[in-house]
């Protein structure tokens, strides 16, 4: 891919808004050759080849030290900016307009404001892309690994090249786990989701936590694909999640947010359920 909005405009093309009417060829990135769809299939063949039950458990030993770097919150967004990418042809938001565009559409419907910071911070996982790691490793559709990969997840055919999905420990539909064990339990793919739930896990209500380790699992949250390996509390927790995704999807537009003015507000608010500083 180009840069990580290409996964996230590919989202769009995939799961389009059903409240809006059909728009045309013309109102989408208007890449003028077909290295963006290229783009995105390679992105998933990498990240279907590579994302493995020993491969997640290593980047868990290597990232969830949290020793990269200590950070508050503003200059984790200032860092986190440093992501956009000049070749993208219509619209120039950097990071922080698109985290902002989601939380104040959430503030603007009035939710509680721990979901309006989950909509501010649900991205800045995606500062592992500036510690090194490959975009296949940060962002993407995310999956269980250590059981069958679904036929739900975008791209399937992929798995092909996955060395675990010849291999009976893992290739079978509980694999390593037992039914209804409960995604506490299951390892996701690793990417920005997981990495930043592990970082907000002590100061977050569980909802907020919820949306942020899985809004990327389009095979569950649209497909139900792992019915199989949720619990009771996943399926309820699950609710937020599903509320959560519309506005990460369809809450982007070409006029930026006035990051200024909004500022202080966000300020009290991350002061409110945030240290002075993370590591990440």
């Amino acid at each position: 891919m180009r840069d990580v909005d290409d996964w996230e405009d590919d989202l769009l093309q995939r799961y389009p808004n059903p409240g809006e009417t059909k728009k045309e060829k013309d109102d989408y990135r208007n890449y003028v050759d077909s290295d963006r769809i290229d783009g995105v299939r390679e992105f998933y063949r990498l990240n279907h080849k590579y994302q493995t039950y020993d491969f997640v458990c290593r980047k868990e030993e290597e990232f969830l030290k949290f020793d990269k770097r200590t950070m508050s919150i503003w200059e984790a967004v200032d860092f986190l900016n440093t992501l956009v990418d000049d070749s993208d042809p219509d619209i120039d938001l950097d990071q922080l307009q698109h985290l902002l565009q989601t939380s104040e559409a959430i503030r603007a419907d009035e939710h509680p404001d721990w979901f309006v910071l989950t909509g501010f911070l649900h991205d800045m996982g995606k500062v592992l892309c500036l510690f090194g790691e490959p975009q296949w490793a940060v962002v993407g559709d995310t999956f269980p690994v250590g059981c069958q990969f679904s036929d739900k997840i975008v791209y399937p055919e992929f798995f092909d090249e996955n060395p675990y999905a010849k291999d009976e420990r893992y290739n079978t539909k509980l694999g390593v786990y037992t039914e209804n064990c409960g995604l506490d339990n299951v390892k996701m793919s690793w990417g920005h989701d997981e990495y930043l739930y592990q970082i907000m896990k002590d100061y977050l209500p569980e909802p907020a936590l919820h949306m942020i380790r899985y809004h990327s699992f389009y095979a569950q949250h649209r497909e139900q694909a792992y019915d199989h390996l949720m619990d009771k509390k996943d399926h309820e927790m699950f609710k937020w999640v599903k509320k959560f995704n519309p506005y990460d999807l369809y809450s982007k537009a070409p006029t930026p947010p006035d990051a200024k003015a909004l500022r202080p507000y966000y300020e009290d608010l991350v002061a409110k359920y945030l240290p002075e500083s993370l590591s990440f």
